[in-house]
């Protein structure tokens, strides 16, 4: 069988053939900040991690903690810590069966509308990108629902239309049964270039593979070692609810 050659973010793969987390990773010097959800190779695990990158003193000056069921952002060292409006927020929170992942205070958008019934795209149509002028950072969001001993997922991005900030595009994808072995990956920035442009297209469709600790190395691992910060990664055994969490901090 021949397979059509590709390039995803400059690098030359098979088209049919799934990427690695790991070597679509290896292969950006600056993703920004990323979300990836699906299943384990396994099948018995949803597979859940966001990281953080930064370039600046106050964006590098961060690391995750634990919050309850979910993390927030905290400055490493409080004497540096010059802007905290969009660097300190709760990257991830938990409401019943169902896991928020976002790249901002839109976690807390998601969360809120949840509780009185309303539903995550709902909450997501009422905020925008970034107001990080020249790049307005795209919000990427997730969410992870399991019900039944089924995974179902949605991602989202919110960006501005071509660094144009007079026009929001927001964008939504819906996931259901995902096969084991895959998930998506979706990110802030498009290229390491000024000013920082906006991640392009549907999540990129990676393959998983590993335990909880395997698989957060991977990502740690080819996460570009000058700009990585953070690292969340999450296990959640399908069939009784029960996970399992690794935090990984530069800073330490």
């Amino acid at each position: 069988m021949k397979y059509k050659k590709l390039k995803v973010f400059g690098v030359k793969f098979q088209e049919g053939i799934m990427i690695s987390i790991g070597e679509v990773l290896a292969a950006k010097t600056y993703p920004g900040r990323g979300i990836v959800v699906g299943k384990s190779k396994d099948g018995h695990y949803a597979v859940t991690a966001y990281f953080i990158m930064g370039r600046s003193e106050n964006s590098r000056n961060r690391i995750f903690v634990g919050d309850g069921e979910g993390i927030r952002t905290e400055a490493f060292d409080e004497t540096k810590l010059s802007d905290p409006s969009l660097i300190i927020y709760s990257p991830v929170k938990v409401i019943g069966n169902k896991t928020i992942i976002t790249n901002g205070d839109q976690t807390d958008t998601v969360y809120d509308f949840i509780t009185t019934g309303k539903c995550f795209n709902k909450a997501l149509m009422s905020r925008e990108f970034e107001p990080d002028a020249p790049n307005y950072t795209p919000r990427i969001s997730a969410i992870v629902d399991i019900e039944k001993e089924k995974l179902h997922f949605r991602m989202s991005i919110l960006k501005s239309n071509a660094g144009n900030p007079d026009c929001c595009n927001r964008y939504f994808y819906d996931y259901d049964n995902i096969p084991a072995g895959e998930g998506r990956f979706i990110h802030t920035y498009k290229e390491d270039i000024e000013p920082l442009p906006s991640f392009e297209g549907e999540p990129v469709r990676v393959e998983l593979s590993g335990n909880i600790d395997e698989f957060t190395e991977n990502i740690w691992n080819s996460l570009n070692e000058a700009n990585k910060v953070s690292l969340f990664t999450r296990f959640i055994d399908i069939k009784t609810g029960k996970y399992e969490t690794r935090i990984v901090n530069k800073n330490k």
